[in-house]
């Protein structure tokens, strides 16, 4: 089952591009110390965009060595439905619970059923259970448009609701088909998502603090909503912070503030400077 936190992992990069396998390890037992419900790999925190399928292969083979039990989540950011297909292919031996997918989205916005056909073949071609990860602007499928898919394709099992749309969350939380998942990426919304009733979260704020988000989630869980509330506002604070351009490289002066080294995120873009990081470290003491 799919449910509870689920980070989405950044993928740490050391000087030369490449990936640092050793990091990402550190990082997978941080977040088991945290008492995550699972992992996703490969998203846009963790620069999925940016990944070959030998690298996306790599990092998901690492993450699946170091979760145990966790599920995995695969995550899919290209552009046709070839590339798709292929970089599911290439973890096709590996033990991954669903592959998190976004639309097409570079420039040419695909019609309505051409999204729906894209994420059928990928299911279809895969095996795989897919999850739409909803969150290119130009390239974003409504809440009545969603439903619809997920009612007509049966590996649709869920949506990952992200940008910022709370309306959108509650629709698709009210009007789901029986069965299907509904997870929320809206940062700093976590609290008010998760009394809407969705399963759960995959969103960079649950890699940069996991703590917090697993004591925000069990809070709520409980009723101890005194608590949540406690948690929100310190999650309100560090998404204060981290939102904003650069954002893996945001999330991983997080980590590595909590003593998990997320590596610097893929040229061309830099690390965070110093007055950014004192910024993350001064929320995450406060907490």
């Amino acid at each position: 089952m799919i449910e509870g936190i689920i980070p989405p992992l950044v993928t740490p990069f050391n000087d030369r591009d490449e990936i640092d396998e050793t990091a990402l390890r550190t990082q997978v037992r941080l977040m088991v110390r945290a008492g995550v419900h699972g992992l996703a790999v490969c998203g846009s925190t963790g620069e999925g965009h940016t990944l070959s399928d030998d690298e996306a292969r790599q990092v998901a083979t690492i993450v699946v060595e170091e979760a145990g039990n966790l599920p995995v989540i695969f995550g899919i950011i290209v552009n046709s439905t070839k590339q798709a297909v292929r970089r599911a292919l290439s973890v096709r031996d590996l033990p991954i619970r669903a592959l998190m997918v976004t639309p097409p989205h570079y420039l040419f916005t695909p019609s309505e059923q051409e999204m729906f056909d894209y994420f059928r073949v990928i299911g279809e071609e895969s095996g795989r259970p897919v999850l739409v990860y909803n969150v290119i602007p130009w390239s974003y499928l409504t809440a009545d448009a969603l439903i619809r898919l997920m009612g007509e394709e049966e590996r649709v099992i869920g949506v990952k609701q992200s940008a910022g749309d709370l309306h959108s969350l509650a629709v698709l939380v009210n009007e789901a088909p029986k069965g299907k998942v509904i997870l929320t990426a809206v940062d700093d919304l976590l609290y008010p998502s998760f009394v809407l009733g969705v399963q759960g979260a995959i969103g960079g704020i649950c890699t940069a603090q996991p703590f917090w988000c697993v004591g925000l989630w069990e809070a709520v869980r409980s009723g101890d909503h005194k608590s949540a509330l406690e948690y929100h506002r310190k999650l309100l604070r560090l998404w204060k912070v981290l939102e904003g351009p650069n954002f893996p490289a945001r999330v991983k002066a997080a980590l590595t503030i909590l003593g998990a080294w997320g590596g610097r995120p893929r040229r061309p873009l830099s690390p965070v400077n110093r007055e950014d990081q004192e910024r993350i470290r001064t929320v995450l003491a406060e907490g």
